[in-house]
């Protein structure tokens, strides 16, 4: 399961690279976003998938010796995961104000235009 998800990590990575580096801002998004996706299960995949209980230590137990899911990688997902959310909203609402005022989505010919945003 590991090996699988490590594997997905790495396919994320390459086509959010590969996406980024097209010309259209719409592709560099979407580019962007699995990225953020693969970053995610990066962390996910560092805190080690354990199927265990809680981490709950009793009070007569001075050493917690028992199978338990870490629940920082998961705090860490979830804040990365609206961290980006609100990244995406803003580069959606960027890429609609560029195009509506430069009529193009290519970034040569943003670069080309005389008319400033």
């Amino acid at each position: 399961m590991e090996f699988l998800l490590a594997i997905m990590t790495g396919i994320l990575y390459a086509a959010g690279l590969y996406m980024m580096l097209r010309r259209s801002l719409v592709k560099l998004i979407i580019g962007l976003i699995m990225i953020s996706n693969g970053a995610n299960l990066l962390i996910f995949l560092l805190g080690r998938i354990t199927k265990g209980h809680p981490p709950i230590i009793k009070g007569s137990a001075e050493v917690f010796a028992d199978i338990y899911a870490d629940p920082v990688p998961q705090a860490l997902i979830l804040t990365a995961i609206v961290i980006s959310f609100g990244l995406q909203s803003f580069a959606i609402i960027l890429v609609k104000r560029a195009y509506k005022v430069v009529k193009t989505d290519d970034l040569d010919e943003m670069n080309t235009t005389d008319e400033g945003i």
